[in-house]
This record gives C-alpha cells, structure tokens and sequence, in this order.
C-alpha cells in the first residue's frame, strides 16, 4: 500500500469543522458499556484537535441496525461515557439530514459533536454518493481513525473522501507501522497465536502466515477441527461442518512452507458453560464433554514457544475467557507475552476486539507493543488484501 495522506501538523485548523470518523461499536450489555476500549484511544486524538481551537464531529456506527433492528443501537447510549472520558460536553445530533445541521454546528459554542448511528441510514452501508456528500457538507475537512471499519466501502469511509480534504489519522498510520513490523521488519522466530470459533473467517490469514512464520499456535473453538481429523473425541463441543479438506490443505501448506504447526495437546471441559471446569487429556474426553479452553500442558508448551519466539503476532482468544472458569489459557498468554515484552525481548502485537478484551481482562494492556481492536480490517490486512478504506487516502 502507498504513502497515505496526513494531515500537516503545521495546518491551521483553528475555528474548523472536523469529521472524525470512529468505531464506537464499543460492547453493551444490559444497557452499559461492557468495555470502552475503543472510546478511550480516541482520547488523546480528540484532545489534540480541541487544543487547535477545532470542532469535532464524532461519526460511528453500532451493531447493525438494518438487519437486526435500532433498539438499543442508538449513540445516544453512549453520550454520557464519552462525555466522561473526553471531559467535554457533546451536542447530539440526532439527524444529520435536517437543513440546519450545519448551522446548529456552526453556532453552537459547544466543540465536540456526536452523530446518530450511522447505519441508521441505508446509504451507508450502500456507499451512497448523494449521502455521502451531504455528511461532507457537515464539515471543512474529513479524518479517518477507525482502521477497524476501513475494510468497508461505506458512505463514511470511502465515498465522503470524494467530497472533502480527507486524511488518515494517526491511530491509522500507527496501526500500520506495527502491522508492517511483522512482515517487514519482524526478527526471527515469528510466532502467530490464532484463536476464535471458525476456520472459514480465519482461513485466508492462516494460509497468508503460514508462508511468513516459524510458528502457528492454533487455539479456541477452531482447534476442535484440527483435533477431529485427528481422530480425537470432542464430544458436544463447537465445531464448524466440512471443514476435513481446509484442514488437510493447511497441514500440508505447513509442512510445503516448514512452518511448525501447534494445536492443543490436552483441554479444559465442562458438560456445559456453568459446569465445572475439569483439565483433561485428549484421549479422556467423553462423548457429553464441551471443549471450553486449553489445558495445562498446552500451556507449558505454548510457554516455551513464546519464550524462543523474538516476535509474536495474536489474533483470538484460545478459550471461552468470557467465564472466569475458562479463561486460564488466554490470562496465562496474556501474561507470557506481557512479561517478555516488557523485559524487550519480544516484539508483540495483537488484534481483534475479543483479543484485546481477553487481554484487558488479564490485566495485560499495559505489556504489549501494540494492541488492535480492529477485527475485519485486521485479518483481512493481514491476508494481504487491499482495504477500500485506506485506498482512497493514498497520495
């Protein structure tokens, strides 16, 4: 990908309207922010602008509204939490469309602004040009920090740089020289963790690293598969159908590429999610069994993997970590990668909203080089694609 356009440090921005576009699709739970991780890394950026003498008009979508309906997707949710964090007052817009939105912008002594669910609107989601232009209309000029929705070709990504002086914003740029690093400029061994529920959102990824790493640590529901088709009992755990030929071809890219290929060697079942958590080998477990995260001994091994690897790369959680019960494999990694980044003898980044929530519920933010919440736009930048969202900001 080429040079993106920046925004000059020296520009005068003073009294001017910024579209900054976010990714608030932050996690609630019985009507609270269950984690607000993502709102809480725009601090510093919203803070820098309001110090230029800026408005700012905050624009993000959540969950999604066209299919499964608007209640309890409106951003009026999450006004009060953003206050707090930015320590400002926001005006909120409830309808961008009305005629007088950009006056109330205008006149308004109020600098921060916050806009109703983008995906509201159909023309979001439909890259719509006459939608678009009009959110341009809104302001002066455009900035792009939320890598994590640039994989979308949306209204508010890609179709409003036609519009407005567009740039990408530092948490872009940011994100990029950390993902650069492990395919440019990483040290040997390179090690990738990747976890999560299903082989077909992932498959492209690994078939990607496979061909750039010494090692791939494969965790969470996915790994079921891998054990499978080796012939082991999984009992009732999650498992995703026909997957025996992806299987086979990754264990033979493996071997193709002389990447070492890692799955569990022993896990932690339950009879169900409340159950009681109880460490197993591969050969006891039983028909009623539910695979919930990994066992004792993958983690020693997975230990000793992170302890020769000089960079890792981890991409979804290796169990259900949501239960305190299930979350000794992630808190362990967590805490692995964390204890020899910080003595500087790894290089780690890790990616995806549920990674970097695992990785916050160990109480590890604080010992990565660099943590995304970027999901889509991280695996598919990974696997090499082109993200339609950055396209448009290059020089």
């Amino acid at each position: 990908m080429k040079n993106l356009r920046t925004l000059p440090e020296n520009i005068k921005i003073q009294n001017k309207i910024v579209f900054l576009r976010v990714d608030f699709n932050v996690p609630i739970r019985n009507g609270k922010i269950s984690d607000n991780t993502k709102i809480l890394k725009m601090k510093g950026i919203v803070k820098e602008f309001l110090s230029r003498k800026a408005k700012i008009i905050l624009c993000s979508h959540l969950g999604r509204p066209q299919k499964k309906g608007k209640k309890g997707l409106s951003m009026i949710s999450l006004k009060k939490e953003i206050e707090k964090i930015f320590k400002q007052k926001i005006d909120f817009l409830d309808d961008l469309l009305k005629k007088n939105t950009k006056k109330k912008i205008t006149l308004s002594k109020k600098k921060l602004f916050l806009l109703e669910n983008i995906r509201f609107y159909k023309e979001e989601e439909q890259n719509n040009a006459r939608f678009a232009k009009k959110l341009a209309n809104l302001a002066d000029l455009y900035v792009n920090e939320a890598f994590s929705c640039s994989h979308r070709s949306h209204a508010s990504i890609t179709a409003i740089t036609k519009f407005i002086d567009s740039y990408a914003g530092k948490t872009i740029i940011e994100e990029l020289s950390s993902l650069k690093k492990i395919f440019y400029k990483s040290n040997k061994p390179i090690t990738c963790i990747i976890g999560g529920s299903k082989i077909s959102t992932k498959i492209d990824l690994i078939s990607n690293l496979i061909k750039q790493v010494d090692t791939v640590i494969i965790g969470g529901a996915m790994a079921n598969n891998f054990l499978k088709y080796n012939n082991y009992e999984i009992g009732k755990s999650l498992i995703e159908p026909d997957k025996e030929n992806t299987i086979k071809n990754i264990i033979s890219e493996t071997k193709k590429y002389k990447c070492n290929l890692y799955i569990p060697e022993d896990v932690v079942v339950a009879k169900n999610e409340s159950g009681k958590a109880i460490n197993k080998s591969l050969f006891e477990i039983q028909n009623d069994d539910i695979i919930f995260d990994i066992g004792k001994e993958t983690i020693v091994s997975i230990r000793k993997i992170i302890d020769t690897s000089k960079t890792i790369l981890w991409n979804g959680p290796v169990g259900f970590f949501e239960k305190n019960s299930f979350a000794n494999g992630s808190n362990k990694i967590a805490h692995f990668i964390k204890n020899r980044t910080k003595k500087k003898l790894l290089v780690s980044i890790a990616g995806g909203g549920d990674t970097a929530a695992a990785i916050r519920k160990a109480g590890a933010m604080n010992g990565f080089s660099y943590i995304s919440t970027a999901g889509g736009a991280f695996l598919e930048w990974l696997e090499g694609k082109t993200l339609p969202g950055l396209k448009v900001l290059e020089k």
